[in-house]
C-alpha cells in the first residue's frame, strides 16, 4: 500500500464514530498507557534476554503446552529458523511449502536466499494440503509447514480431523510439521481445540504478536526445548538479538490480556457480519461462514470505485467500512479482506447492510 495511501486511511479511521472492519489506529501515547497497564514499568528492562521478553515467552509456552518458547523481532526469522532447524537435523534442504503461503508470497523467498532451502508443492489447491497428498510427495522433505488459516486462500482452516491425518502423514513420511500459527489465536474456535491441543500435534508452532492480538511486533517459535535452544543460537546469527526488545514484548502481554479473550465473539460476530454483506447486491464473501474472525468480501465496482467510495463515506460520515479493494481476474469486480474486531462487534446485521448499501450507492456513482 503507497505511503499517502496508508496515512489517509490510518487518519480517517481515527476519524470515524464507527468501524466495521479492522480496528481504530493508536497514537504512540495510547501505546504506552495501554503497556503501562499491563505491567510494572518500574522493573529493569531486558538485556539481550531476560525480564518482559522472558516472561512472554514462559507465557507463549504455556498457552501452547510446548517446552519452551523463543521471542522474535520479526516472524520471518522466527519462521526461516524453524525450517533450517528440520534442515540441519535431517540434512535435507527440502521442504513443502504451499504456493500460496507466508513464505512464497510476503518474506520474499528467505527460506531459500537466506538459508539455501527448496521448495516442494503438496499441492496448487486453495487450501491446505491432505494428508493424501503429504503422503504422496515425490520426494522426502525435511519439513511440511501447515498455514492456520491459509490466508491468501481467504483465510480457510482444515477441519480437527483432517488437521490430525496431516499431523499422521507427516511423521509417516520422517518429517517435521511446522505450523504457520500466525493467527492460530483465531483458529482454535473453528477447530474446535486448545492452543496447546493444536500446537501438541507440530514439532514447532509460530505465533504472531501483533496479527490479531494488537501488539506492535514480534512473534515467537515454541517447540522442544532442543529447538528453542538451536533458536537462539541462529536468532543472534540473523541479527535478531536485540539489546532491548521491553516494548515489543510489553504491548504482546497486553495483547494477550485485552484481545485473546475477545477472540471468541470477533470469529462468532464475523459470520454476522459475512452474511449481512453476502445480502449485498451482487456481493460474495468467502468463506461462508468465515472459518476466523477475517474473510474476503467481492463487490461488482472497480476497486479505484469503491476505495474512493470507503474514503468518503469515512470522512464525510464518519463510517468506516473497509479499505485495501484490489481488482480481480473478472473485469469490474473488486476484492478486499474484512477483519471483524472489537469496534465491529456494536453493528448489528441491519448496521452492516445499510452501510454497504451507502458505499454501493456511492461506488455506482463514481
Amino acid at each position: 500500500m503507497p505511503e499517502n495511501t496508508r496515512h489517509r486511511r490510518q487518519a480517517a479511521m481515527r476519524g470515524c464514530d464507527r468501524i466495521l472492519s479492522g480496528a481504530r489506529p493508536a497514537t504512540m501515547r495510547e501505546r504506552l498507557a495501554e503497556m503501562q497497564a499491563a505491567e510494572d514499568l518500574d522493573a529493569l528492562p531486558d538485556l539481550y534476554d531476560g525480564g518482559p521478553v522472558t516472561a512472554l515467552e514462559e507465557r507463549v509456552a504455556g498457552l501452547l503446552g510446548t517446552e519452551a518458547a523463543v521471542f522474535f523481532p520479526t516472524g520471518t526469522m522466527a519462521q526461516q529458523i524453524a525450517l533450517r532447524y528440520g534442515a540441519d537435523r535431517t540434512g535435507n534442504p527440502t521442504v513443502a511449502l504451499h504456493p500460496l503461503g507466508h513464505q512464497e508470497l510476503h518474506e520474499r523467498y528467505a527460506y531459500s536466499w537466506v538459508s539455501g532451502l527448496r521448495a516442494l508443492r503438496p499441492t496448487t489447491a486453495p487450501r491446505n494440503p491432505t494428508a493424501e497428498e503429504i503422503g504422496a510427495l515425490a520426494e522426502p522433505v525435511s519439513t511440511v509447514v501447515v498455514e492456520l488459516p491459509l490466508r491468501d486462500a481467504g483465510f480457510v482452516l482444515p477441519t480437527w480431523e483432517e488437521l490430525t491425518a496431516v499431523a499422521a502423514a507427516t511423521a509417516g513420511i520422517g518429517a517435521r510439521l511446522h505450523l504457520d500459527g500466525a493467527r492460530i489465536w483465531e483458529s482454535a474456535p473453528y477447530l474446535g481445540h486448545s492452543f496447546a491441543e493444536i500446537a501438541g500435534l507440530a514439532d514447532s508452532t509460530y505465533v504472531s504478536f501483533y496479527k490479531t492480538l494488537d501488539g506492535i511486533s514480534g512473534a515467537a517459535l515454541a517447540g522442544s526445548r532442543e529447538l528453542a535452544s538451536y533458536a537462539r543460537v541462529w536468532r543472534h546469527r540473523h541479527g535478531g538479538q536485540l539489546f532491548q526488545q521491553w516494548p515489543a514484548a510489553l504491548a504482546a502481554m497486553a495483547g494477550l490480556d485485552r484481545e485473546l479473550p475477545r477472540v471468541p465473539a470477533y470469529v462468532r460476530h464475523a459470520r454476522t457480519v459475512a452474511a449481512a454483506l453476502a445480502e449485498l447486491p451482487g456481493a460474495r464473501v468467502f468463506p461462508e461462514p468465515p472459518h476466523t474472525h477475517q474473510f474476503r468480501l467481492w463487490l461488482p465496482y472497480p476497486a479505484r470505485a469503491l476505495e474512493d467510495a470507503a474514503f468518503a463515506l469515512a470522512e464525510e460520515e464518519k463510517v468506516w467500512f473497509a479499505s485495501g479493494w484490489r481488482d480481480t481476474e473478472v473485469p469490474g469486480v473488486a476484492m478486499t479482506e474484512i477483519t471483524v474486531a472489537a469496534p465491529g462487534l456494536e453493528w448489528t446485521a441491519a448496521d452492516v447492510a445499510e452501510a454497504g448499501a451507502r458505499l454501493i450507492d456511492r461506488a455506482a456513482g463514481a
